[in-house]
């Protein structure tokens, strides 16, 4: 058997090497290193994929959010609502722009907002939401875009680990993450279910304005070349990065069957044990797996069962350990929510290896020893 992986970005690059290797050859002839043709159709690819009216390469998908975040006209102390579960960037965002970030609870099972607190929440002063769409499966949009559109707010949703993931609304219409709200944001860092071979990402959105808006923030706010009639950012998506993720994005559809599958295996082999629940299916979304996450109903046996499986060598990760509003650099955000559902699955989650490349031996051994730690 293969060492085993947490995330294998290069057997997964073998398998398109050729293809790869001939699109970065190509930039590099053409010397348009900077918004070259490549970026052109990957944008356009992208859009045709996702079905969205525009797509907005930037440098990552920090980026992304605060170009999102600037296009859309919020004003310092604007406040925002967002989960303290996820990754520190859909928070930093809004404490970099001078706004207040509004931290509320996540729904236990998907990880992503609690759609019952969105009204206890809210204030006048809140402008936005981002809700974040964690691990590969969508927070539930339907009444977000509701609630959003009674109150007047801006809605950001946060696509990073959810490329290409589906949500059906209740009348059977399905649309893609990140194509529902005012700004779709992601991330194509390597580990992502489509990543590049480096730091990139992208805004989506079907507005024309906010197209417009956005394209400019992230290119010094220019309107046109030497004239600048906002304050933007530099923020382009590398014409070599464009290549490979255009060549990456035609397998994008088996990226996600292969994850898909690894975690039907992973859920089958766990389904006996109680003290771990697999990751739930939402009847509204499908999951896409960025991450395959387990919450054990014993939080004094999680880090046990980390240190278990490192010791077989099996890598695993607790995405994430510290809630954001629990972190040093939000200490001088004031916290009116009660977040103790948050800090408690801190304790609780742990992931397992997940990536296109996994081995039906690898799957086996693993399945084999987490089964193995819960009979002990």
């Amino acid at each position: 058997m293969n060492s085993i992986q947490l995330v294998d970005l290069l057997s997964q690059y073998k398998k398109i090497e050729t293809e790869v290797n001939d699109a970065i050859i190509n930039v590099v002839r053409s010397g348009k290193y900077i918004n070259g043709p490549e970026v052109k159709s990957f944008k356009t690819h992208l859009q045709e994929k996702l079905n969205v009216k525009h797509v907005i390469p930037c440098a990552n998908g920090t980026d992304a959010l605060q170009i999102a975040l600037m296009a859309a006209g919020l004003k310092p102390g604007d406040e925002v609502i967002t989960p303290s579960f996820s990754y520190i960037a859909t928070a930093e965002v809004i404490a970099l722009l001078n706004l207040k970030p509004v931290f509320i609870e996540v729904n236990p099972d998907s990880f992503t907002i609690d759609i019952d607190q969105l009204e206890k929440v809210y204030n006048p002063k809140v402008k936005a939401i981002i809700p974040v769409h964690l691990y590969g499966q969508c927070a539930d949009m339907e009444p977000i875009l509701n609630f959003s559109r009674k109150n007047k707010i801006v809605v950001i949703e946060d696509t990073a680990q959810a490329i290409d993931t589906s949500y059906t609304f209740s009348d059977g219409t399905v649309k893609k993450a990140g194509t529902m709200g005012d700004f779709g944001t992601t991330s194509f860092f390597p580990s992502k279910n489509l990543g590049a071979y480096g730091d990139a990402g992208a805004i989506f959105t079907n507005d024309d304005d906010l197209a417009t808006k956005a394209s400019m923030v992230a290119n010094h706010g220019q309107s046109r070349k030497y004239v600048h009639d906002i304050i933007g950012c530099n923020s382009r998506l590398d014409t070599i990065q464009a290549a490979v993720l255009d060549v990456k994005l035609k397998y994008l559809g088996n990226y996600i069957t292969a994850r898909q599958e690894v975690a039907e295996k992973y859920s089958a082999a766990f389904k006996t044990i109680d003290d771990l629940q697999t990751p739930k299916i939402e009847k509204y979304s499908d999951h896409t797996y960025h991450q395959y996450t387990l919450k054990l109903k014993d939080a004094n046996k999680r880090d046990a069962l980390m240190t278990f499986l490192n010791n077989e060598s099996i890598p695993c990760n607790t995405y994430y350990p510290i809630p954001i509003h629990l972190q040093k650099g939000f200490s001088k955000f004031e916290i009116n929510t009660d977040l103790t559902l948050t800090e408690d699955l801190c304790s609780r989650v742990i992931s397992l290896p997940m990536h296109t490349e996994m081995e039906e031996d690898q799957i086996s051994f693993i399945t084999k020893k987490v089964l193995e730690f819960f009979k002990k």
